[in-house]
């Protein structure tokens, strides 16, 4: 039997989704829960990785294992031993075919800034820039250049062996929502480099500072080359929304 399940989780006290030598990932305490439940050793497979501090609303992921009861059973006993930063919001039976990663068509991410001096409460979950006001038309105007199939190479970073071989990716949305001091991006694409979107947000959070103009981003996308000029978010501002199949 292959399960697929989509789960939420706060990354903060993690090291990344992808299971570590010193089992602080969030695979590795899933995998941990499951082989309790199923006294057995499983192995799940996710949709990608996130990276440590990055959070997730809707991450998937896929194992193999009988389980002879309802799937609300199966979430109960997940819930009865993970920690409370780790949901499990759906598990569901599919065909052997199905594939985390591989099934995937697209994904959703959202970042999310906050325009001054935030909340300690709210820390965890945002990028803190404390520099008011941004440019937000020339950031906008920046987004849309990166909307379209583009090899994305400038915006992506190495990764060894995990690195995706293929930059050409296709992106169908990039959009900037402002309420009062909280500032939304919200990407949609086919897939993403190795921390693409927190370089989009970089990028436009510089455009918006006025240290780069909606020209030169587009001039960096062109030039197929990553530069010091990208910087990357940091990673607690960024969360994966969902993963589309």
């Amino acid at each position: 039997m292959r399960w697929k399940c989509i789960c939420a989780y706060d990354g903060t006290d993690f090291d990344g989704w992808q299971r570590q030598t010193e089992g602080n990932g969030i695979q590795n305490v899933l995998e941990n829960a499951l082989s309790q439940i199923f006294d057995q050793s499983i192995k799940t497979h996710g949709s990608g990785r996130t990276d440590a501090g990055v959070h997730a609303r809707g991450q998937c992921f896929h194992f193999d294992a009988e389980w002879p009861h309802d799937s609300g059973k199966l979430i109960r006993a997940l819930h009865s031993i993970l920690p409370a930063t780790i949901q499990i919001r759906s598990a569901k039976q599919v065909p052997e075919t199905f594939h985390a990663r591989h099934s995937a068509k697209g994904k959703r991410y959202t970042y999310h800034f906050y325009l001054g001096r935030a909340n300690p409460l709210q820390q965890r979950y945002l990028w803190a820039c404390r520099d008011v006001p941004l440019n937000l038309p020339a950031m906008s105007e920046a987004a849309q250049f990166l909307v379209g199939t583009h090899d994305f190479s400038a915006f992506g970073a190495t990764h060894g062996k995990d690195s995706d071989p293929n930059p050409v990716k296709t992106v169908h949305r990039l959009d900037l929502i402002q309420k009062g001091r909280h500032l939304t991006m919200t990407t949609e694409g086919s897939g993403y480099l190795y921390r693409m979107v927190r370089s989009f947000a970089g990028a436009l959070y510089s455009v918006g500072r006025d240290r780069l103009t909606p020209d030169e981003i587009d001039d960096i996308l062109r030039s197929q080359k990553r530069t010091h000029r990208i910087v990357t978010a940091p990673g607690t501002g960024l969360c994966l929304d969902r993963v589309f199949y």
